[in-house]
């Protein structure tokens, strides 16, 4: 008995970390020189509220966080799915880092290096 107390314990331990972290699976950006549409698409294998993809960011090579997404639900049903979010990413930055955070790894998961689109003198 206590064998099967101790297996059931542990495995109820292990249940938050069986999504595994969330990963940046494809960036689409679009705006003008200054202010920007990201569209980020998210893979997680959300379990509901205790474990899901809860947000993603745009950060510079240098660590600056240049904004922030944050995701309000689970998408278990939803895999993988793209939210957007506008992003201020100041002159002369030319490559920016797309990451996702989940609710219990934080950030881990696969990230994506965007250019960021040059604006043109029209």
């Amino acid at each position: 008995m206590r064998s099967l107390l101790s297996i059931l314990f542990l495995s109820a331990l292990s249940t938050n970390a069986f999504a595994g972290e969330a990963d940046v699976v494809g960036v689409e950006v679009s705006g003008q020189a200054g202010e920007y549409t990201f569209s980020v698409t998210v893979k997680h294998a959300d379990e509901g509220w205790d474990h899901y993809a809860d947000g993603w960011e745009v950060v510079g090579e240098d660590g600056t966080v240049y904004g922030k997404r944050v995701l309000a639900h689970p998408h278990v049903n939803e895999q993988p799915f793209t939210r957007s979010g506008r992003i201020k990413i100041p002159a002369g930055v030319k490559n920016v880092i797309v990451r996702a955070h989940d609710s219990v790894h934080g950030y881990g998961g696969k990230e994506m290096i965007v250019p960021v689109p040059v604006a043109s003198n029209l």
